[in-house]
């Protein structure tokens, strides 16, 4: 049974709307506003019907205090008034009332706008819950997609297993310490951590496009085949872009999208410039591909390659240190060698 909490200074005023209300829901019938505040910390109901004329608070600084709160921002509230004034009303809506009934009350009045009232809410809570289900649903396959395509360039290249996965521990490692210590905060905010992590997984999905004789070769890249190799960032960024162009009519992952498109494009552009496709320098490469890079750079350090002998962890750190300001941001950097020893748990 729904319950609705009806708040009045008069005691004629409840016991009428108790009366009208009481055999088709759990009454509370609650003298102030203070007092209304001391209920709701143990029992939040479905409804409320508030005073506006009450001593101490009245219900429109009542209002404000419940929508400022999370716990009763979405309690639907009726404002009880005895006065017609269409000021009052103006107000009241401002402040999110959802309805006025007027003092004295008609009974069939105040029994049919609660009916009705409670029967809306029971219809957006139900839509708000589909939704909410669907959204779910819906960031479950994008995750799945995310994974398909990630491993599906991982099987391809049988250098590089388990680098994807490694490579998106480390960039979370390194975001976490990011975020609560270290530089570039504003700029993680508007990237949206979340989704640029999530994207990570996607930063080597242009070696779709590279041949196997190039992506599996044994031995060192001529220069030719290295040339080859390079344009998995464009050819990465020309997928984004082509999922891109396929969701703008249907309302895709824009923040998700971009962050895809950036760690793509720029995870080998090295901070002197040196890097590529475009030479991009300094904090004019993207913060995405700043942090794959060091990301990128140290798991190939410490993996097994057919090209290279593998590096020891103290080896592969102190490679990354000595590249500090030349292929990598100092900054970053510097997050990199305070948590290692975490990055170092995850190549373990």
């Amino acid at each position: 049974m729904k319950e609705i909490f009806i708040v009045d200074d008069n005691i004629t005023n409840l016991t009428v709307a108790k009366n009208a209300l009481k055999d088709q829901y759990r009454v509370r019938t609650i003298p102030s506003a203070a007092k209304m505040f001391d209920i709701l910390t143990k029992t939040i109901p479905d409804i409320i019907l508030l005073d506006i004329e009450m001593p101490e608070m009245n219900g429109f600084d009542a209002l404000e205090i419940l929508k400022k709160n999370k716990k009763t921002a979405d309690i639907p509230v009726i404002f009880l008034t005895g006065m017609n004034d269409h000021n009052f009303e103006v107000l009241g809506f401002e402040k999110g009332a959802i309805d006025f009934i007027n003092k004295p009350f008609s009974e069939p009045v105040l029994q049919n706008r609660v009916k009705t009232h409670l029967g809306i809410d029971e219809i957006i809570k139900e839509r708000t819950a589909k939704l909410c289900q669907q959204s779910k649903y819906l960031q479950s396959l994008k995750d799945s997609i995310v994974y398909t395509l990630a491993e599906m360039v991982e099987r391809r290249d049988n250098n590089t297993g388990g680098h994807i996965e490694r490579t998106t521990l480390y960039i979370t490692i390194i975001i976490n310490e990011m975020m609560e210590n270290g530089p570039y905060q504003d700029e993680l905010k508007t990237a949206d951590t979340n989704r640029l992590i999530a994207s990570a997984r996607l930063h080597d999905v242009g070696k779709i496009a590279i041949s196997d004789t190039i992506l599996n070769k044994p031995g060192k890249l001529t220069d030719e085949e290295m040339e080859i190799m390079k344009t998995h960032c464009e050819e990465g960024v020309a997928i984004i872009n082509n999922i891109t162009s396929r969701t703008e009519k249907t309302g895709g992952d824009e923040k998700f999208l971009n962050n895809a498109r950036l760690l793509i494009s720029s995870h080998h552009e090295r901070w002197d410039g040196s890097g590529y496709p475009k030479g991009l320098a300094g904090e004019n490469i993207p913060i995405q591909g700043r942090i794959m890079a060091i990301a990128d750079v140290f798991d190939a350090l410490i993996s097994v390659r057919p090209y290279k002998r593998t590096f020891s962890f103290n080896e592969a750190v102190k490679i990354i240190m000595d590249a500090k300001g030349s292929h990598f941001d100092p900054q970053i950097t510097d997050v990199f060698f305070k948590v290692k020893d975490k990055l170092q748990s995850v190549g373990q």
